[in-house]
């Protein structure tokens, strides 16, 4: 029963986070998803639905922990990862980031917490890959799953890498920011909903 509720949740919960980014960041006046972070949707009067929107995706990656947990009771390391990104997703809502031009130079104790959390759930999203892809290839039932593991943490590795560079103001992807980072995270999401399907149906 587990299994099952913790599959759904981590289907719907990137799907519905996704959708939630997307719509808010056309809607909102003034905002420019190329270069700007989903995180400063949270910024303003209408922030509370990007808040909301963290809190709700942390709380389903939680439920989907446990059922990485179930699903591979002897590795407790997928679960304790996922755990740890849920949780830093679910505090990213409260403690809102700061505008970008405000990243090199005056930042506030909740903007410079938000980074952090931030910092750990895109490193440890990327980590996640490697250590599942390890899982998977020694398993039948989800070898399938080992080379698009290993894709995915690679080009979330690089993408990393990449964004640090757009945040150089002066630096030549400071105007593609924010691609690279939804870049990032479609990778990472459809990589947590592919888990999840193969959850659902095992």
């Amino acid at each position: 029963m587990i299994k099952k509720a913790a599959s759904w949740a981590g289907m719907l919960g990137p799907a519905l986070f996704m959708l939630s980014f997307m719509v808010n960041g056309l809607l909102r006046p003034g905002y420019d998803p190329a270069k700007m972070y989903i995180s400063e949707l949270s910024i303003g009067p209408r922030g509370w639905i990007q808040i909301v929107s963290f809190m709700a995706l942390g709380l389903c990656l939680m439920l989907f922990a446990l059922g990485l947990r179930a699903a591979f009771p002897k590795n407790k390391a997928p679960s304790v990862l996922c755990m740890i990104i849920a949780l830093c997703y679910f505090f990213s809502g409260p403690f809102v980031t700061d505008p970008m031009a405000m990243f090199d130079n005056q930042q506030t104790v909740h903007g410079m917490v938000h980074g952090i959390l931030g910092a750990i759930v895109f490193s440890l999203s990327a980590a996640s890959c490697f250590v599942l892809w390890r899982r998977f290839r020694a398993d039948e039932n989800w070898k399938s799953l080992s080379a698009f593991s290993l894709i995915a943490g690679i080009a979330m590795a690089a993408l990393i890498v990449l964004m640090k560079i757009g945040q150089l103001r002066a630096g030549p992807l400071a105007d593609y920011a924010g691609v690279v980072q939804r870049c990032c995270l479609v990778i990472s999401y459809a990589w947590i909903f592919t888990i999840a399907l193969k959850l659902n149906r095992s």
